[in-house]
């Protein structure tokens, strides 16, 4: 009897250790968390950018913008359109307008921004590239004629990029964003690097 029982608890103990090892190899072949930026790199190589100091337009603040070596058609000296009291328009050359807008205390832009895509989604196909809590990149593409969403007017691809950041500066809170339209992919690139630049002046 003794031997019975003895013989039953190691093979508990044996069936008890494999479903163990079977949750454990389970586990480890799950997929790892992947970060697909479809090839887009933010990084902190600025060569291909010159610094812009941003005092004379109102804004405390210095961005890295790229320059004439970074062949996307950018001018030597970057334009800053200020109609309007908190909104800025920085254009280098035809193909880079980044466009700046003082918030004042309000956070939480780029939660906002999301909630707004969102609610295209309808329309649009939201692909996040880069989803960080003071930035955002994401390809968006409209959804074309034949799909149940589609919209009407649209019976090939579109396919666009955004960026969407947020930055504050002496206790202001920046939104920073490429246009509605969006950029090509290579001009995205380069956008958010400029906004992850966007600091107060004298900072490292």
């Amino acid at each position: 009897m003794m031997q019975m029982l003895k013989s039953l608890l190691t093979k508990s103990i044996l069936a008890l250790s494999l479903i163990g090892c079977v949750f454990w190899i389970t586990g480890c072949e799950e997929d790892p968390v992947t970060n697909d930026t479809d090839g887009i790199v933010v990084d902190d190589d600025y060569y291909e950018f010159q610094d812009f100091i941003l005092g004379d337009y109102d804004i405390p603040a210095v961005i890295s913008l790229p320059d004439e070596t970074a062949n996307i058609g950018a001018s030597t000296r970057p334009e800053v359109v200020h109609a309007e009291s908190f909104k800025w328009e920085i254009n280098v050359g035809t193909n880079f307008k980044l466009l700046i807008e003082d918030f004042g205390s309000i956070e939480g832009l780029v939660k906002e921004e999301k909630a707004r895509l969102e609610d295209q989604k309808k329309f649009f196909k939201i692909r996040y590239l880069m989803d960080e809590k003071d930035m955002i990149l994401y390809e968006r593409t409209l959804i074309v004629a034949g799909t149940d969403d589609a919209s009407s007017s649209v019976g090939v691809e579109h396919k666009t990029y955004h960026v969407y950041g947020q930055k504050k500066i002496d206790n202001v809170i920046y939104g920073l964003q490429s246009p509605q339209d969006g950029c090509e992919k290579v001009i995205i690139e380069f956008m958010a690097k400029s906004i992850k630049s966007f600091k107060e002046r004298g900072k490292a």
